[in-house]
């Protein structure tokens, strides 16, 4: 079995490699790549520090859902974490103030109970409960609220780096994945350090394990160049239609069964989606 913290680092640094081609191919030598990455990096340091921001809170965030996942339900917390759709609706409004009619805030709640029915389709309901664990309901309950309210900033406040500054979506990302190298780096230590130093970084890697890494590097940027020309809050739509997709290929693929609540929550996330994208109506100018 490979290790998880591995993975995370060499997602990063595929996902910095791929962004410095990219850069490579604008500037057209590998001296304007550094001089271009020279520049918004060491020269306007502070634009690359603001990344830090976003960075810090994914790690939180993870430890957070570490913490609720210990403490609550597996069906509890499919559900509570499904409010992260909220907190990043909210959020776009109070940061990058984006204007939600009612429509679209019933789609988001639509949105809501019906990612929260599919994943509970999937979920094992029985108490995960053992004499020798003892969970606390409330901290899980508060981790997990937290958890959602930093997923929301992180994003919401990524997207505002994205969209109001002139540094392109390949340089911002070449930050972000820095600081999450060195964030994974100190996870590998802390986490896996004395299995690294015994078996190796790449103990358990076989070609199953490197296509799911490039998977999730790539994966990143294309959430990026959502977040980029869209917004996040499509992206949670995006998320949750691809959460049904994937049980869909289930079927064929593991014997996933539809049951009728997977289905009830696919038929209210795609009345979401259909609600949200109704367009706004047009406020009429009486002559005077």
């Amino acid at each position: 079995m490979y290790l998880a913290t591995t993975a995370v680092v060499l997602a990063e640094l595929f996902k910095m490699l791929a962004c410095f081609a990219v850069i490579l191919k604008e500037k057209g030598s590998v001296s304007g790549l550094i001089e271009h990455v020279h520049y918004y990096t060491v020269i306007q340091w502070k634009d690359a520090v603001k990344i830090s921001v976003p960075a810090i809170l994914y790690v939180i965030q993870n430890n957070l859902q570490y913490v609720a996942i210990s403490n609550l339900e597996a069906a509890v917390f499919q559900v509570t974490y499904q409010l992260k759709i909220m907190t990043t609706a909210i959020f776009s409004v109070f940061l990058l103030r984006k204007e939600l009619i009612k429509t679209q805030w019933i789609a988001l709640c639509l949105l809501f109970f019906g990612v929260s029915l599919v994943q509970l389709s999937q979920s094992d309901t029985k108490s995960t409960k053992t004499a020798d664990v003892e969970q606390n309901p409330l901290l899980g309950l508060v981790a997990v609220l937290l958890s959602c309210c930093s997923s929301g900033f992180a994003g919401v406040y990524f997207e505002k780096l994205l969209k109001g500054s002139d540094i392109s979506l390949w340089m911002r990302n070449i930050h972000l994945a820095g600081y999450g190298i060195i964030v994974g780096l100190f996870g590998v230590y802390w986490n896996d350090g004395a299995t690294v130093s015994e078996k190796g970084f790449l103990f358990g890697y076989n070609g199953w394990v490197w296509w799911v890494v490039l998977m999730q590097a790539f994966g990143g940027l294309l959430v990026a160049v959502v977040v980029k020309y869209a917004d996040n809050i499509l992206k949670g739509f995006a998320t949750s239609l691809a959460i049904i997709v994937s049980c869909v290929f289930s079927v064929f693929i593991w014997g996933f069964v539809i049951t009728l609540q997977f289905s009830a929550g696919t038929a209210l996330v795609l009345g979401a989606v259909y609600m949200y994208s109704l367009p706004k109506p047009q406020t009429k100018i009486l002559p005077s």
